[in-house]
């Protein structure tokens, strides 16, 4: 598992660390009934207090997306498809919001932010063929 953890964001770091556990999941990179790294592992390969690890991990239990196995370890939980479609939803309006925040600040109007999105979404979705992008 693969994180990266930024000491100048400003953001705690076992939010960093729920955000990114959280978009692997919901991209399939963590799939149902992986097991977790342990939470001294986790913590040292990112340099962290093993207590901080330990509160991401738990409060991604206590939102259902981890389950814990006593004696073997954290594993991720099988979600149902309301649950994985509710948490993609809330994903996406997280980073959405700084994103239009910053528009905002640079006066940068709604409508070219639309557009930078709509490029964007055609830049990015496989699931367009290159004969789908008329405007």
């Amino acid at each position: 598992m693969l994180l990266e953890i930024d000491h100048h964001s400003g953001v705690p770091i076992y939010r960093q660390i729920i955000d990114q556990i959280r978009k692997l999941i919901m991209a399939g990179s963590l799939a149902p009934g992986g097991q977790l790294m342990t939470v001294r592992d986790l913590a040292a390969g990112l340099k962290v207090n093993p207590m901080t690890v330990s509160k991401a991990y738990s409060l991604l239990e206590m939102e259902g997306l981890l389950e814990r196995r006593r004696g073997v370890g954290l594993f991720v939980a099988e979600l149902a498809d309301d649950r994985r479609a509710r948490t993609s939803v809330e994903l996406i309006e997280q980073s959405l919001a700084r994103a239009v925040a910053t528009a905002v600040q640079l006066g940068i109007r709604r409508e070219q932010v639309a557009l930078i999105v709509d490029t964007l979404y055609e830049k990015y979705d496989s699931t367009q063929g290159s004969n789908d992008h008329e405007h």
